[in-house]
């Protein structure tokens, strides 16, 4: 049976369940906070994630979650490639800054902080635990998000980082 099937027999409702409740209830999935770098030039931007996980290993693909209101959306679609950055512990702050605290957009999100060029023409972090180049393979849009497909370029490890966290709110590290 196909997707397609199996939906005609489920029955078409509304959750009942209020958005506070969804979100508070999400808080607690603890995740690894990753900064998604996308686009080149004056339309660089990005944004901080923790909905970031692999797909395949065959070909290596990436899933990352993005909210279509977002300016990384657009980028996104013109660049048609992204970076993981999986931040290190010490990166709070660069989490901050890619999740729009302090109202600092686009470009200028990456002043302060040492960025390579990848072979995708985005952007990777230095000293993040891990930085994953991906081609844009796929962007499947439902509600609010697209679901992003990326097929792995190239990947860079840095050896003894840990990572930052989140979970319950806040950021948190590895004991």
């Amino acid at each position: 049976m196909s997707i397609i099937d199996i939906a005609s027999y489920l029955p078409n409702h509304e959750p009942t369940v209020d958005v506070a409740s969804f979100k508070n209830a999400m808080r607690n999935l603890a995740g690894a906070v990753s900064v998604v770098s996308v686009g080149t030039g004056p339309e660089r931007t990005g944004f901080t994630a923790t909905s970031v996980s692999s797909f395949s290993v065959e070909p290596p693909t990436l899933l990352v979650s993005l909210n279509r209101d977002s300016s990384s959306w657009q980028a996104l679609q013109a660049a048609g490639a992204f970076a993981v950055n999986i931040l290190a512990q010490h990166q709070s702050a660069v989490a901050d800054r890619f999740a729009g605290r302090g109202g600092i957009k686009g470009n200028d999100r990456y002043v302060g902080w040492d960025w390579p060029r990848l072979g995708s023409g985005t952007l990777g972090l230095e000293g993040a635990v891990a930085v994953i180049d991906c081609d844009l393979d796929e962007a499947i849009e439902r509600h609010s998000h697209a679901i992003l497909l990326g097929r792995v370029r190239s990947v860079s490890i840095t050896p003894d980082a840990q990572p930052l966290l989140y979970w319950s709110g806040t950021y948190q590290t590895l004991r």
